[in-house]
């Protein structure tokens, strides 16, 4: 019997490139090559106008599987901006498609309260939603970073107060309450990862409802390795966004710290961008980091998915020094496709992802000595990122994951 699926995501490809958006738009595409399934997509349009005299969900064109919404939601517990308007539209669309499953990846700018309007609607469709972050836990970005920058393992009302000043301890009870009151109406989670499974768990959610499964890559071929010897013995790359917490400070001191005679058999390359979007402070102190790095380092932008093969060639190692718990970073699974090494923090989500001396390495969080102390080992050790890639095993394809996900549809 064919099943009929809406996935919903925060974000289009086509507007934002973040990972989420892109595991939330790639098992759409799959799903609908499937001779068993019919599949349609509802992404917010990031930077909408969402005026009232503006329609909050349109096709993207005349007979498009793929529609946009232009909405947001509150920032603290993600409660819809224009909820009237958001249940008008999205009623009219349940009520035209009738999906079997409607499968979110997210919650953030779609409105928590969606969960309970779809059980309203379709009292007989399943509702999943895939975890990507700790947002529900983590009033403040969901980084599970306290204000101190030591890692925060579960969270406290004081403690929360530290980290948004603005808002009282009573309201952080009051916001945990309201969010697992909205998600008690989803069938099934679905985490990318043992480690944020078990904070959910610890959270207050059900571990029956909570299925672990990774987000699949595209079936591509892998990037081909770089020259041995070629400019430089052993080249680092540094993929993704640059934020506050990824740590692209600590790897470029790292860097620095290297002796004069390994760096000069060394590169590192920054394949990102983006600090901007993080205020001038922040933007301005990775500028002037970049500015200041040593020889050797080199800033080659952002990029798009379809430039990451290309860019991926070009180093032999990639470097994960993020400084949050992370979950299953997309940067860990690209690495991997294409058979790169991982070095990375070991905490979280990346050391569950990255073995320790099988497909990568692991350096304590935070500690710009100790990963200088492993990129040195990876310059100076004859064989050892051969022996990297040999343990490494590539992700799950997309195609794995779609046909997983519709055993679970099926229950």
């Amino acid at each position: 019997m064919s099943l009929s699926v809406l996935v919903v995501a925060h974000g289009h490809p086509k507007f934002s490139k973040g990972g989420a958006e892109i595991a939330a738009y790639q098992l759409f595409r799959a799903l609908s090559e499937r001779e068993d399934c019919a599949a349609w997509l509802l992404a917010r349009q990031e930077g909408s106008n969402t005026s009232a005299n503006q329609r909050p969900l349109e096709p993207m064109e005349p007979g498009s599987r793929e529609f946009l919404y232009h909405q947001d939601s509150d920032s603290f517990d993600f409660s819809v901006t224009h909820p009237g308007r958001l249940a008008r539209d999205l009623r009219a669309l349940l009520s035209s498609l009738r999906p079997d499953v409607v499968h979110f990846h997210q919650y953030l700018h779609i409105g928590i309260e969606t969960f309970s309007l779809v059980r309203n609607c379709l009292p007989g469709s399943r509702i999943l939603l895939t975890l990507h972050e700790l947002l529900a836990i983590c009033p403040s970005q969901g980084l599970m970073v306290k204000s101190s920058g030591r890692l925060c393992e579960r969270p406290d009302p004081y403690e929360c107060h530290r980290c948004v000043p603005e808002r009282d301890p009573e309201d952080f009870l009051l916001r945990q309450r309201y969010i697992k009151s909205c998600l008690s109406v989803v069938d099934h989670f679905i985490s990318p990862s043992r480690f944020l499974r078990e904070r959910y768990i610890d959270w207050g959610l059900p571990p029956e409802k909570i299925l672990v499964l990774e987000n699949g890559q595209p079936e591509v071929q892998p990037a081909p390795f770089r020259s041995a010897g070629r400019d430089a013995d052993v080249v680092f790359g540094y993929f993704g966004q640059i934020t506050p917490f990824k740590g692209l400070d600590i790897l470029v001191d790292a860097f620095s710290r290297l002796k004069q005679r390994h760096r000069r058999r060394a590169r590192l390359e920054i394949h990102g961008g983006g600090q901007e979007r993080f205020g001038a402070r922040f933007d301005r102190s990775m500028r002037k980091a970049l500015r200041r790095a040593p020889e050797g380092v080199l800033h080659c932008g952002a990029y798009a998915p379809e430039e990451l093969p290309t860019r991926m060639a070009g180093v032999d190692c990639v470097v994960l020094p993020s400084l949050a718990w992370e979950n299953s970073p997309m940067v860990i699974q690209e690495a991997m496709l294409h058979r790169r090494p991982v070095i990375c923090s070991d905490v979280g989500g990346m050391a569950e992802k990255v073995t320790d001396g099988i497909d990568g390495l692991h350096f304590s969080v935070g500690d710009a000595d100790a990963l200088a102390r492993t990129l040195q080992r990876l310059i100076c050790e004859p064989g050892l990122i051969a022996r990297l890639r040999e343990g490494i095993r590539p992700p799950p394809t997309i195609t794995e994951t779609a046909s997983s996900c519709v055993r679970i549809y099926r229950g």
